[in-house]
């Protein structure tokens, strides 16, 4: 079949719109990941064509539909993507009764391998904190920002979004609002709580220019930071620094995990840290952790 963009009808595209509500009223999904469920079903329909709705499908247009994808030359993690989407939206049709059989039932995801985040080491950690210049307001900016990441494990979105109000420091901790609306609380080290001191003192007041904000880290323009330029911000202190490792936005996220993991936290503790709603998510970390035992083992070890 010839691929297309859009769902297969009319019908189909109300169906998508009641099936990413349903999503947004019950699950809470992020506008990001309800556009993602949205581009695969559009994918999926425009595949099938006109002549068949979505709510006909039967499972030899899901397995036809899957292996385009990799003639195509879609990678693994994308198709599986992409089957979840479809499993989770029949699953929708047959509660609404549209359905009588699940297309998707007995289709198997393609076998992944586990993905490991990048991680920096603790001496690369240590480095880029002391990389931005704290005498200047957008450098102590900066170094608080990766003191608090590495101090929590906060995901770039939670940062940059993080009110002023929900900042404790007489406690010691963030009221962080995560993934869903759920939100955690999360301690802060002495170091972190020192940095946020002395930002909101002296570094922030002086950005703002006499602004009102409610956000904790603001930019020179005294608006909130969006997370490409926190992205930008943390590869360019990586770049000064020399190191070549690959980085993501969440690259001090995964270090934070892997880190606790190897002095000795155990995995619930970590899942309620990083906000993970499944144990499953966190557990990707001792793989990191095992490589990191491995590594050291060969290093040291007389017949490593």
């Amino acid at each position: 079949m010839a691929e297309q963009d859009g769902p297969a009808s009319e019908r189909g595209s109300e169906l998508v719109d009641r099936f990413l509500d349903r999503l947004w009223l019950e699950a809470g999904l992020s506008d990001n990941t309800l556009a993602a469920y949205r581009r695969d079903l559009q994918r999926f329909g425009g595949w099938l064509g006109e002549q068949v709705p979505l709510d006909d499908v039967v499972r030899e247009q899901v397995l036809g539909f899957l292996a385009a994808q990799m003639r195509r030359g879609a990678k693994p993690r994308t198709i599986a993507r992409q089957l979840s989407t479809l499993r989770r939206f029949f699953r929708f049709l047959l509660e609404e009764g549209r359905l009588a059989d699940d297309p998707c039932r007995e289709v198997e995801a393609p076998r992944l391998d586990a993905r490991l985040p990048d991680t920096l080491t603790e001496s690369e950690v240590e480095a880029l904190l002391n990389a931005p210049d704290a005498g200047d307001p957008l450098g102590m900016r900066d170094r608080t920002m990766l003191e608090v990441m590495y101090a929590t494990g906060l995901r770039v979105s939670e940062l940059v979004g993080l009110p002023l109000g929900q900042y404790r420091q007489d406690a010691g901790y963030v009221l962080v609002t995560g993934k869903g609306g759920k939100q955690r609380l999360v301690p802060l080290g002495e170091e972190a709580l020192g940095w946020l001191a002395r930002y909101l003192e002296h570094a922030r007041p002086v950005l703002l220019e006499g602004r009102a904000s409610d956000r904790v880290f603001v930019s020179r323009r005294g608006s909130g930071l969006t997370r490409q330029a926190v992205w930008y911000r943390i590869r360019k202190y990586a770049e000064e620094l020399g190191i070549e490792k690959p980085l993501s936005p969440h690259t001090l996220r995964h270090s934070f995990a892997t880190h606790l993991l190897n002095h000795g936290m155990d995995l619930r503790s970590l899942q309620m840290l990083l906000g993970h709603s499944d144990l499953s998510t966190t557990q990707i970390y001792t793989h990191v952790a095992r490589e990191r035992l491995k590594s050291l083992h060969a290093s040291h070890h007389p017949r490593g």
